[in-house]
């Protein structure tokens, strides 16, 4: 298999590993996650990969609650330490010949994850290791949308997989109430920016702008749609350097 980008950053939402559940964790959300990675990397791409939280705390409690942001955001971040762990455990269990799965946080947790350290993710990266970056960037007011186009950049990645739920891609409108609706192939990050899109965190955009790392966004559900965007196919909406065009 022609292989486009060898070493790729994927993107997860916290929701994705909590399946129809509105919080939590799903055990074949955590398979079909841990199936996916693995079928990748036995391709031989490098595959690293940033998770929310929202499947254990979300933002708009934080506001409900009348928590202050910087404190919500604490709590988020070592939520993505728990959901890095989980998906390590799985990932291991999962794999069919012994893989080694490292967790990086950003976040001092010495006793269950190492601390984040550019050249040594590289490293484990070189040696075909699965790194999962845990704990944001280590500092509130940052989503992981941001931490994973800093992280990609951080470790010479080659693309942003960004993952999404039940979502194909960007399009012209809301395809659950717009039956007219058109999916968008490719979209510049431009597009995003002076449109005000919510699809993506719009600081997330500019960074992968500024370092012209292509952002892939996709449908998780999609059986081998992450092979796909690696051996050159465009399943959702590429966000890139490119005019914007849509689906014929």
């Amino acid at each position: 298999m022609a292989i486009r980008y060898r070493r790729v950053l994927l993107k997860l939402r916290g929701q994705a590993v909590s399946g129809d559940r509105d919080f939590g964790f799903d055990p074949s959300a955590l398979e079909h996650i841990a199936v996916e990675v693995l079928k990748l990397h036995e391709q031989g791409v490098e595959v690293c990969v940033v998770i929310g939280a929202g499947n254990i705390f979300r933002g708009n409690l934080g506001a409900q609650w009348g928590i202050e942001r910087a404190e919500a955001d604490n709590i988020g971040m070592l939520g993505t330490i728990v959901n890095s762990l989980m998906l390590r455990g799985v990932l291991a269990a999962k794999a069919t010949t012994p893989v080694e799965v490292r967790v990086m946080s950003a976040i001092p947790v010495d006793r269950v994850a190492e601390p984040f350290i550019r050249l040594r993710a590289i490293h484990h990266l070189e040696k075909g290791h699965i790194v999962i970056f845990a704990g944001g960037t280590g500092n509130p007011y940052v989503t992981t949308d941001y931490a994973a186009s800093q992280r990609a950049i951080e470790t010479r990645s080659e693309a942003i997989l960004s993952a999404k739920n039940a979502t194909r891609g960007i399009f012209t409108a809301d395809p659950n109430t717009d039956a007219d609706a058109r999916l968008y192939k490719t979209m510049n990050y431009d597009t995003i920016i002076t449109e005000k899109l919510t699809v993506v965190d719009q600081p997330s955009v500019i960074l992968a702008r500024d370092h012209n790392i292509p952002i892939h966004l996709f449908d998780f559900a999609e059986a081998s749609a992450i092979i796909r965007i690696c051996s050159g196919e465009n399943p959702g909406t590429m966000v890139a350097d490119v005019d914007d065009q849509l689906e014929t």
